[in-house]
């Protein structure tokens, strides 16, 4: 007597599976909570792009100082060796100049240096926005895996395949809640390999 695999499925399908519910059940929990999970993760993203374009226009304005910081100290030694050559008539007129881009160097040294701290600023904001960002990356290949399980138990109709998906379930839905709720829960390690 042969038995066919299609035999097997129908006389499976007909009686009400309790792990099919369980199956079911447990994927609407964690596909909601996922939802729920990125929601967040796309607000941080947007957070962490816009954190990368500030620091970037930070440090392309801080080039910009720079530029004028070092033209106008250039110009003031120019001035200097120029006024040297002066009749005395004319050093007044020189001396103005010189402390102008003197004091215009000043005022660009400064504001060069606000900007770096600035800068410097938006990355440590974009590092702890990607920090909550693993977090969430990890929550969703976690659950994605769970899914995979889950749905392998179901035509399976093995418990113990069922139990096996809960754990990256639970791993996933605790790297969510981390992420929600801010918490310093960071697995380095599997970050650092997955990166």
């Amino acid at each position: 007597m042969d038995i066919s695999p299609a035999d097997t499925v129908e006389s499976r399908s007909e009686r009400p599976s309790r792990l099919n519910a369980a199956v079911a059940i447990t994927v609407a929990l964690i596909a909601t909570f996922t939802g729920i999970c990125k929601v967040k993760d796309d607000n941080i993203v947007q957070a962490m792009q816009q954190a990368q374009a500030d620091k970037i226009d930070h440090w392309a304005f801080y080039q910009a100082r720079n530029l004028r910081e070092e033209l106008a100290r250039a110009t003031v030694v120019q001035l200097r060796l120029q006024s040297e050559a002066q009749p005395p008539a004319r050093q007044s007129a020189y001396q103005e100049a010189i402390a102008r881009y003197e004091t215009l160097a000043a005022d660009q040294s400064k504001k060069k240096e606000e900007l770096r701290r600035q800068a410097e600023q938006d990355q440590k904001n974009y590092d702890a926005l990607n920090f909550r960002d693993d977090q969430f990356d990890l929550s969703d290949a976690s659950i994605a895996i769970a899914i995979a399980l889950l749905a392998i138990a179901s035509l399976t109709q093995l418990w113990w395949l069922y139990l096996l998906s809960l754990v990256p379930a639970g791993f996933g839905a605790v790297m969510g809640l981390a992420g929600l709720m801010g918490l310093s829960l960071h697995p380095g390690g599997l970050v650092s390999l997955l990166s």
